[in-house]
């Protein structure tokens, strides 16, 4: 049982995360990047600013925890919200889900070097079919209306494959973490580290922008995005790291391609012609791949 709810919070979390990167292409045509990723982190901290002091029965940190929660953040916060917004931005969110659905494969590898966990050879088959994904999507010719500006989408798909990176780098590191801190402690820590790198690219983002047009449906989207992006997904994700090993967890990232895709077609017009189908077919046939169960001598 146990290990179900497990699983059920790891599903659950990549879900939310699929759905906060599609529909953060509307909100990256309201707000400046940068300044939309400080106020997701300040909102967040202001919603758990009683998550911060150590539970009773909790070892302080370490000098080793204290570097793994700063990467963490670094990777699975910063550098994510950066890569994934501007990925977005000039691309599509269906071009994010069909990208990120290499992160199995990603956290299958570096759970291998980082973990030392069992993987077989089929996990290079499954970084094949992946890239073969990616790659034809990329090459796939766009609808004039939906296509971004000539040039741009090379750089926005590029983005995606950092924020695939950045993804699987803050999964293996939130195993190592869950280990000896609690998941709502982990949350708020990582989330106040991003809070910290962000803000002087927010100010200066903020300096002269017209807050007052911003359409009113777009700040109830920032909401949903500080809670989803900062409290929901990372308490679901470290809280189900604690049940399975990294390399399963990888399993579940699944759900972010194909509710990011979802969400893009279903509310906000986009469309999937054969060859992007083939392409999503070709990156989750590396996810299936990747995450076979291991036959043990």
């Amino acid at each position: 049982m146990k290990r179900i709810a497990a699983q059920g919070c790891l599903a659950l979390s990549m879900a939310l995360v699929g759905v906060y990167v599609a529909l953060s292409k509307p909100m990256v045509a309201a707000l400046p990047v940068l300044l939309l990723a400080w106020l997701r982190f300040g909102l967040g901290a202001l919603a758990m600013l009683h998550w911060l002091p150590r539970p009773v029965g909790e070892a302080p940190l370490n000098a080793q925890n204290q570097r793994l929660l700063f990467l963490a953040s670094f990777f699975g916060n910063f550098l994510f919200s950066l890569c994934m917004l501007l990925g977005v931005s000039l691309s599509s969110a269906v071009a994010a889900g069909v990208i990120m659905a290499a992160i199995p494969a990603v956290v299958a590898l570096l759970s291998r070097l980082f973990l030392k966990e069992q993987l077989s050879a089929h996990v290079g088959v499954a970084v094949v079919l992946g890239v073969a994904g990616i790659a034809l999507f990329s090459w796939a010719p766009q609808r004039a209306a939906e296509a971004p500006p000539a040039g741009s989408a090379w750089l926005g798909h590029l983005l995606l494959v950092g924020a695939v990176l950045c993804e699987a780098a803050y999964a293996v590191i939130g195993k190592r973490l869950t280990a000896s801190v609690s998941p709502r402690r982990i949350t708020a820590l990582i989330n106040l580290w991003g809070l910290a790198l962000m803000t002087p690219l927010g100010l200066w983002a903020a300096w002269g922008f017209e807050f007052g047009a911003v359409p009113l449906p777009t700040w109830g989207l920032l909401v949903f995005y500080a809670m989803a992006a900062s409290v929901w997904t990372v308490w679901l994700w470290m809280t189900g790291l604690q049940g399975v090993q990294a390399s399963e967890a990888g399993v579940f990232t699944v759900m972010l391609p194909v509710s990011a895709a979802l969400v893009g077609v279903l509310f906000l017009g986009e469309r999937m012609d054969g060859v992007q189908m083939a392409s999503l077919g070709l990156a989750l046939a590396g996810v299936l791949l990747a995450t076979l169960p291991q036959r043990r001598a």
